[in-house]
């Protein structure tokens, strides 16, 4: 095996020990957060997890997009091919496999997608470390985003993703793509 994949494995099964222990430590922790205020917004997202369903985590950051960045138009769940269009490509997605074609249709439909004057300007992803990190669907879909010349902001859901944060980092992105933002 690997020694790179071995020491995910490790990394993964350590991580679901200590979460493990401290659903176990205390039980009532993810009810209080929730029902907690929201804390001051910052520029660092602390390596807090969150429990919040897709369908929260969708509803949180489209409340963001909308009014942090009014002046750009979101589409939702938008397949890779309504932005590459039905395109065949090859790429190597993986380190331990030679170059492959990959179809655009293959690829995790983008979470959001910001457009201006109906055109695609950034696509912003939610998925969870695994996904983002490994999962061929997602791998994908940040390829023809790179090939598409658009920021892939991916976000993963397991961490708190402060309001703060969130903004900042789409930001950030966006400005390195030379695009302007609010």
């Amino acid at each position: 095996m690997d020694l790179g994949k071995l020491f995910l494995k490790v990394v993964d099964v350590a991580k679901d020990l200590f979460d493990g222990a401290q659903k176990d430590a205390q039980p009532t922790q993810h009810t209080q957060t929730r029902q907690q205020p929201q804390p001051a917004p910052s520029n660092v997202s602390p390596a807090v997890e969150i429990e919040r369903t897709a369908a929260e985590w969708e509803a949180y950051f489209k409340e963001i997009l909308l009014n942090e960045f009014p002046e750009y138009t979101i589409r939702e769940n938008v397949p890779v091919s309504d932005l590459a269009g039905f395109a065949s490509d090859e790429f190597q997605l993986y380190k331990t496999r030679p170059y492959q074609v990959y179809k655009a249709e293959w690829g995790q439909p983008y979470t959001f997608v910001l457009e201006k004057d109906s055109r695609a300007m950034a696509v912003v992803m939610l998925g969870n470390g695994h996904s983002h990190d490994s999962n061929v669907k997602y791998l994908i879909a940040r390829m023809y985003a790179k090939k598409l010349g658009l920021p892939y902001i991916n976000f993963y859901t397991q961490m708190a993703n402060e309001r703060g944060y969130v903004i900042e980092r789409i930001r950030k992105f966006m400005n390195l793509s030379g695009l302007e933002s609010t």
